[in-house]
């Protein structure tokens, strides 16, 4: 069950990973026309639509990005076969379809058949669809049917599934609808509190992947916040939308960097060099972009203590931003190109102050780390035991250093003998192994990977990065030959 949700996890970054360019188009949009919001400029009006059209297909990108991401061969068949699961669910689930079928007015149907087209939705027709597709598409039919064999099948079955799914939602949707809806009204309801404690709860699911399924929650239309959205296109109260996304912008952007730069200035002395390389492009990657598990990563395992005050710092962070109601958002992640872009939007309240927020925090991560690390002796980047190499695995040959890393990485793990698959996500290599005692974990820390993740039995990631796509190839080229 862990492995599905945390596959899951990691297929709801293939949609998510879209979202920037929605916020660039409305971001420039925006910049060009800040008041009609494209009504007095016609260049406005081109950007600002074309960041709209992502927007508002949101659940129909989680779908298709569900139902590649979940399948073993990460192949069209099982993209199209998501979006007829899709389409079928939504039409026969829309309010006229449900008026038609109950033969009740269109004005007594059930409001949560309104609200139909949802991520929720989007990830529940991409998952049974990618089951499916796992289950039949080598499936072959008699010769007189034999067109339809293999993986021209699945979206006949799919189809076929998603009537009787239909049938049950048509029962079982509403209460589920109001349930996500009091979840999110609940947390809501705290206010500033409930900001806090959707930030703390953010962060300490992220080991298992399990943050994703959250924040659909409260970023998107699950349960009737989707904050993302109605921040960017301007649909929402001033000070109080984006609520759940300003508090994060104090951490990512200065609070982890800062936190690396006590972990670099504690590393042993021989060990300062190697420690730099991967703080430093980690602290680039937090502040520029938002992403942050190469930082998190480096701690997470190494010095639990840390991640658990990382946890509760972010909540006290969304949690401060909420009280004051300072605002602003992001397409991606909590980075300075999403604050720059988001900074001159309609609901951006006093993003100012988050930087002066974040300049606070920077200091607090950075003398909480630091006494933390050298009462408590944590193992942090460059404090590791001597069993750990002193050196990193360094460019060689004709090979670049992604090739090297590969190779170093795929040797450590067991070679072919042991490998069952490997997949990534944005920026974990995700590898099902046999016997995971075969794995040697230092061989792969000599890489300067920011760090390891065992999952069961027989489920290892490796952290590599932002640039964890380039490793992989390589990998699977590995695994060609």
């Amino acid at each position: 069950m862990m492995k599905y949700l945390q596959n899951l996890g990691k297929s709801l970054m293939l949609p998510v990973a879209v979202l920037p360019a929605a916020a660039i188009l409305m971001g420039i949009g925006y910049a060009i026309d800040s008041e009609g919001w494209g009504s007095g400029n016609p260049f406005a009006a081109f950007f600002i639509g074309a960041g709209s059209s992502i927007l508002d297909f949101i659940p129909i990108l989680f779908a298709v990005g569900v139902g590649i991401g979940m399948t073993k061969e990460k192949d069209g068949p099982s993209a199209l076969s998501a979006l007829v699961g899709y389409l079928v669910i939504t039409k026969l689930l829309s309010p006229e379809s449900v008026a038609n079928l109950q033969q009740i007015p269109l004005e007594e149907v059930n409001l949560a058949f309104n609200g139909i087209k949802n991520v929720f939705i989007g990830i529940l027709s991409g998952g049974i669809s990618a089951a499916l597709y796992n289950r039949y598409s080598q499936v072959k039919l008699p010769d007189a049917l034999a067109f339809f064999s293999g993986k021209r099948l699945v979206p006949i079955l799919t189809a076929a599934v998603m009537l009787v799914v239909s049938l049950v939602m048509l029962f079982v949707w509403p209460f589920i609808y109001t349930a996500l809806v009091s979840f999110g009204e609940f947390i809501s309801g705290l206010g500033a509190l409930g900001a806090g404690l959707y930030g703390f709860f953010n962060r300490i699911l992220i080991p298992t992947g399990l943050h994703h399924a959250l924040n659909n929650v409260f970023w998107f239309d699950v349960a009737g916040i989707n904050d993302i959205k109605n921040f960017w296109s301007g649909e929402g109260e001033l000070g109080i939308t984006g609520r759940y996304q300003a508090g994060f912008f104090p951490v990512m952007m200065f609070g982890l960097p800062a936190a690396a730069l006590a972990m670099y200035h504690t590393a042993k002395t021989k060990r300062k060099k190697q420690a730099a390389s991967l703080l430093l492009a980690g602290g680039l990657a937090a502040f520029l972009t938002g992403v942050t598990e190469p930082i998190e990563f480096a701690f997470m395992f190494l010095a639990p203590v840390l991640f658990f005050v990382h946890a509760i710092l972010t909540g006290i962070s969304l949690a401060i931003a909420a009280m004051f109601e300072w605002t602003a958002g992001f397409g991606f992640s909590a980075g300075l190109i999403d604050f720059v872009l988001s900074s001159q939007l309609p609901l951006a309240n006093k993003p100012y102050m988050l930087i002066v927020q974040g300049l606070v925090f920077a200091v607090i991560y950075y003398f909480i780390f630091r006494f933390l690390i050298v009462k408590l002796n944590l193992k942090t980047p460059g404090r590791e035991d001597d069993d750990v190499a002193d050196e990193q695995i360094v460019q060689s040959g004709s090979k670049d250093r992604f090739g090297v890393m590969a190779e170093t990485i795929y040797s450590a793990l067991g070679g072919d003998d042991n490998v069952v698959s490997v997949d990534h996500c944005a920026t974990r290599l995700r590898v099902e192994v046999k016997d995971m005692d075969v794995v040697d974990q230092n061989k792969i820390k000599t890489t300067g990977v920011p760090g390891i993740n065992v999952v069961g039995a027989h489920n290892i990631q490796v952290i590599v990065g932002p640039q964890v796509q380039a490793v992989a190839d390589e990998v699977k080229k590995i695994r060609k030959n």
